[in-house]
């Protein structure tokens, strides 16, 4: 009798287990295309504002918007502390954290998934089971408050502080970049609400929703920043009034990310000290990264002058494109790896690594291969004055080819609470990029700059896949998780 109700409680588990899986690669799938469908747009957008802006401008001017605008993200990467992440990671795990079995293998660090500990009965193994389903928690407004004191303020107190040293700096700076002083000064006003509105969406993205991701950063703000830059660009408005019409729509997104987020509410990411005791080693790694991203802009433009800026970011513009699919699979995905992985489940972690992998590849090589292929027509587009970055078009190709196939590695490697170890390849690829740059820059201009941030990126990626396959057995592609060296 005892058998056979021991052998009807199995059956049952599996099938639940079946249906669990199911749920995952639905609810995977939805969330990583409506991620997609927002890099689509941004992308789109940002490739229409490039396009718009070198075919109206002479190289010079265009040059010295772009290296202003990129600037001003480079900024905004760096203030934002990664509260974006922080409060996603909070916020998720805040989902799960009363659900979880005290004694049950906790951390990804300890024993593997095949290693946990075995159930004495058939109710403690539905138990068990049962305690990997997310349960909502219980909140109060008080808590709400809290996150908004204790994340946002500092935040945005810190956006404010930096954004009053730009304006102070704005002379200064236009002698170094070419950048008129107004522009410096417009982009200063506008900073701390490009903080504030993607730390808010990503706020959103924690309490499981992916709408305002879709929507404001996917469709509200690419698409204002294209209406408004063309309708300045054709009224022939002067630099200041176009830097205003590139940030106008980020004012506007961070208000609607606030109204959304108090929708949502309440919610609670726990104590904040430990919040951002957790945060701080992150933050410094965004703050690389972000200077990784986008300093290539600046250097050249430092280096070689604003119109040498022009035909780099033209020839790179689709860069974002990979970077923006990349980013649009990790905002789907990272909820997941964080509780996969705090919860132990490397065969979780593994399917989600291998299917945004998966793609990652799928949906980018054919770019890649196809920019490579038609480069002299793609940047015959943005006039004549940029057919001189095939080579450029080239080094791209190759590079992001062989970052797209690592995969995310590095949200991986970030979900796993590897934060030093992901501050440091960052870190060692932005001492490699810069140190290329000054190195070829001066004697190649833009395919100088080009040849530096490959090396950079290659750095980026290939250092973590292999800590990530050594550590966990976590590859890009495979059928799971293989043995772990020690």
């Amino acid at each position: 009798m005892t058998a056979a109700l021991t052998g009807a409680a199995h059956r049952c588990l599996s099938r639940l287990g079946l249906f669990r899986r199911g749920l995952f690669r639905r609810g995977l799938v939805r969330h990583g295309a409506a991620g997609l469908a927002a890099a689509a747009t941004a992308a789109t957008a940002q490739f229409a504002i490039v396009l718009v802006v070198t075919r109206t401008l002479e190289p010079r001017a265009a040059g010295a918007f772009f290296t202003a605008t990129t600037a001003c993200l480079m900024l905004a990467g760096v203030v934002r502390l990664d509260t974006g992440n922080g409060l996603v990671h909070a916020l998720a795990g805040s989902r799960t954290r009363p659900a979880r079995n005290a004694g049950s293998p906790g951390s990804v660090r300890g024993a593997p998934a095949h290693r946990r500990m075995p159930p004495a009965a058939s109710a403690g193994l539905l138990r068990g089971v049962l305690a990997g389903v997310p349960q909502p928690r219980r909140c109060v407004r008080g808590q709400s408050a809290g996150m908004v004191r204790g994340v946002l303020v500092p935040v945005a107190a810190l956006a404010c502080v930096v954004a009053a040293g730009v304006w102070l700096a704005a002379g200064p700076l236009a002698g170094l970049t070419g950048v008129p002083p107004g522009v410096w000064a417009v982009l200063a006003a506008a900073l701390p609400f490009v903080v504030l509105s993607d730390v808010l969406v990503c706020a959103t993205r924690g309490l499981g929703t992916m709408r305002p991701t879709l929507l404001i950063s996917g469709a509200v703000q690419p698409l204002g920043q294209l209406a408004l830059v063309t309708a300045a660009v054709l009224a022939g408005a002067p630099a200041a009034a176009l830097a205003a019409a590139w940030a106008l729509p980020s004012v506007a997104c961070a208000v609607l990310a606030a109204v959304r987020l108090r929708g949502l509410g309440p919610y609670d990411v726990g104590d904040v000290r430990a919040f951002w005791r957790r945060t701080a080693p992150r933050s410094v790694a965004a703050a690389v990264q972000s200077v990784f991203q986008r300093l290539d802009v600046v250097v050249v433009a430092l280096l070689a002058g604003p119109a040498a800026a022009a035909v780099y970011t033209a020839a790179t513009r689709f860069k974002v494109v990979g970077q923006l699919a990349g980013q649009g699979l990790a905002q789907a995905a990272q909820a997941r790896l964080v509780r996969a992985l705090a919860e132990g489940d490397l065969a979780t972690a593994g399917r989600v690594y291998r299917t945004t992998t998966r793609w990652l590849v799928g949906l980018t090589w054919p770019l890649w291969l196809g920019y490579a292929a038609l480069a002299p027509w793609a940047l015959s587009l943005f006039g004549p004055a940029y057919a001189g970055g095939v080579a450029i078009a080239l080094v791209l190709s190759a590079t992001m080819m062989v970052a797209t196939a690592c995969g995310m590695v590095d949200v991986v490697l970030v979900a796993a609470g590897r934060t030093t170890a992901s501050l440091a390849n960052v870190s060692a690829a932005v001492a490699v990029t810069i140190a290329l740059d000054v190195l070829l820059v001066p004697a190649y201009g833009a395919l100088g700059a080009a040849l530096g941030w490959s090396g950079g990126v290659l750095v980026k990626n290939l250092l973590p896949a292999v800590q990530v396959s050594r550590r966990y057995g976590l590859r890009p592609f495979g059928l799971g998780p293989v043995a772990r060296t020690t």
